[in-house]
């Protein structure tokens, strides 16, 4: 198994990253450059945006607030499953992307530089008042108060679905070999798509807040940062999650909020004791009240990352000023030592306790497209949970979308912003 840290993308670019200027580096390609393409944001829809549009030709530059990766982008848990979504407007995104992060992985070497593998996942119940012995069907790790283990993802998965006939008896369809789920380190994937951008493609990064976007006969003409610098611009992306609706151009069309999650990242003493395998928790916790669903992931650099405790909070201005709420992260911990002896105080030190804030919109449906009554000016956000998912089908669609004028390999009616202003 491949082991490595958070620190295993290249040094010398981390240091670019933080540095308040510019990073500019020519592109191996000899191909002219048709257009000019600022990305807003740093997470993993602008970075992946970024990155296909520099694979088309394009001349990028990525504009982040902070820090690549510094929000949820960072501090999510880089799970993937193929068709979980199936049947809601994502479905056929969500599959587009599932296939692309395998290619990615192929292409950028995901297993040593980002964790990409395939990963066993369970549906356990856990009560922390009522003690049982260890249940049949879950690894060994796992060896605190857990009944009723259900496999709901392997490496090999068949998936099935729920059917009913037209006299209303149930059937159960099967697919043979649907992709298992996977997982990867997001933050490190981020990083190393970017790396790949800037060194491979020639994209630019400058750490700089916007300010504006500057439209000229109902056309993007440049984008305006703190202190007056001016970049021109033949088409601009806003792909600034949760922190896009803060931004009049997009907050006048629809409305974009962010739900706080919190997170832990353990390192535990024995970390070759812990299989790859994912939990989704139905947890009772010994003072009532109801059932909480936190998410337990092992990852292939020796942590255990836990997720939960969320909430919907006013987003704050600035990424670097998301702090966690000490009670959410108590109770995660607690959640940690309950699953396994493995994940308690004695046996795995906290590495992080943290909160990010996911985006989502007012239906629930990430927002893809060009903006009404702007031409060049595209916005993506809205991807809630699934970020990390659907992070390079979404970034693949929007560069075909802006260089080729229509996106070939997701269809994105469903998720224009356009929707909206038909509402008003």
């Amino acid at each position: 198994m491949a082991m490595f840290s958070s620190s295993s993308f290249p040094p010398a670019l981390s240091t670019r990253l933080t540095r308040t200027r510019t990073i500019t580096i020519c592109s191996n390609s000899s191909k002219p450059m048709a257009k000019r393409v600022v990305v807003c944001g740093g997470g993993v829809i602008g970075v992946c945006t970024a990155y296909f549009l520099a694979k088309k030709g394009v001349s990028v530059t990525i504009v982040e607030q902070s820090a690549v990766a510094c929000a949820a982008s960072g501090k999510a848990g880089g799970f993937l499953a193929f068709d979980w979504c199936d049947g809601s407007p994502v479905g056929s995104l969500a599959r587009a992307s599932f296939d692309l992060h395998r290619s990615l992985s192929e292409e950028l070497n995901g297993v040593e530089s980002y964790g990409y593998r395939p990963l066993t996942t369970l549906s356990v119940t856990v009560t922390e008042s009522k003690p049982v012995s260890g249940a049949l069907g879950l690894p060994d790790w796992v060896n605190g108060p857990v009944k009723s283990p259900s496999t709901i993802g392997t490496t090999q998965t068949t998936a099935q679905v729920q059917g009913r006939l037209s006299g209303g008896q149930a059937v159960r369809l099967f697919r043979a070999q649907a992709p298992g789920p996977a997982q990867v380190h997001p933050q490190l994937f981020t990083r190393k798509v970017l790396s790949t951008a800037v060194e491979k493609y020639g994209v630019e990064v400058l750490i700089g807040k916007l300010e504006e976007v500057r439209v000229e006969q109902g056309r993007v003409d440049s984008v305006v940062l703190e202190g007056g610098r001016v970049i021109e611009a033949d088409s601009v992306v806003l792909a600034m999650g949760p922190w896009s609706g803060k931004f009049e151009m997009l907050s006048s069309v629809f409305r974009v909020y962010g739900t706080k999650a919190h997170s832990i990242v353990l390192e535990p003493k024995e970390p070759n004791a812990i299989t790859p395998h994912a939990l989704f928790l139905s947890y009772y916790p010994s003072n009532g009240g109801g059932a909480l669903d936190p998410e337990v992931y092992p990852r292939p650099t020796g942590e255990v990352y836990l997720c939960g405790m969320s909430s919907q909070e006013e987003v704050p201005d600035d990424p670097d000023q998301v702090t966690s709420n000490p009670e959410s992260i108590e109770v995660l911990k607690r959640v940690a030592k309950t699953v396994s002896s493995y994940l308690n105080e004695e046996n795995a030190q906290v590495k992080a306790e943290q909160a990010c804030f996911l985006p989502s919109t007012e239906d629930g449906v990430p927002v893809i497209g060009e903006i009404p009554g702007v031409k060049g000016c595209y916005v993506a956000t809205g991807h809630s949970c699934w970020g990390i998912l659907n992070g390079p089908a979404t970034g693949s669609a929007l560069a075909e979308l802006i260089v080729d004028g229509v996106a070939t390999s997701v269809d994105l009616s469903r998720f224009s912003p356009s929707r909206f202003s038909k509402r008003r």
